[in-house]
C-alpha cells in the first residue's frame, strides 16, 4: 500500500501531490493492478487533508483510467505504468543508483539532483523540439 506524504510548502496542490505519488508507485511497480488504494478516511488520518481533496485526486485517477472505484469496497488499481527497464533489478536503475552515489559524494543534495535531472530532461525536450522544427522547415 502507498503511504502518502504531503509537502505543504511545495507549491503543488495537495490533490496533485496525491495523484503524482500514486503514479510514481504505479511506475515503480509498488502498486499493481488489483491493489487497493488507501480509503479516503485512511489518507485523511495519515495526512490531515480534507476528504474532498482525496476524493478529487481519486476521481482524476479514475478519469485517467488508472483506478476503478467499487462502491462499498474501495478504490482499486486498474492498470500499471511500470516498465521493466525501471524495475528494482534493472541495469538502468543500478546505473542510476551508482550515478546518484557519485552525485552525493560530490556534495549534491536532493534539490541539486532534482534540478540537474530536470534541466537535462528539459534540455533534451528543447533539443528534440528544435530538431522537429528543423525537419519541418526542410519539407
Amino acid at each position: 500500500m502507498v503511504a502518502f506524504r504531503i509537502d505543504r510548502h511545495s507549491g503543488v496542490a495537495t490533490y496533485q501531490q496525491l495523484i503524482n505519488q500514486v503514479k510514481t508507485a504505479l511506475r515503480l511497480g509498488v502498486l499493481q493492478p488489483g491493489d487497493q488504494l488507501p480509503t479516503a478516511r485512511q489518507v485523511v488520518e495519515q495526512t490531515a487533508v480534507n476528504p474532498n481533496t482525496v476524493l478529487r485526486a481519486y476521481r482524476e485517477l479514475e478519469r485517467e483510467g488508472l483506478v476503478d472505484p467499487r462502491p462499498g469496497k474501495g478504490t482499486f488499481v486498474r492498470r500499471s505504468l511500470a516498465r521493466p527497464e525501471a524495475g528494482a533489478g534493472s541495469p538502468l536503475r543500478a546505473a542510476f543508483a551508482a550515478w546518484l552515489e557519485q552525485a552525493r559524494a560530490a556534495g549534491l543534495q536532493r534539490e541539486d539532483v532534482l534540478a540537474l535531472v530536470t534541466d537535462v530532461l528539459d534540455g533534451e525536450a528543447a533539443d528534440g523540439e528544435a530538431a522537429r522544427e528543423e525537419e519541418e522547415q526542410k519539407k
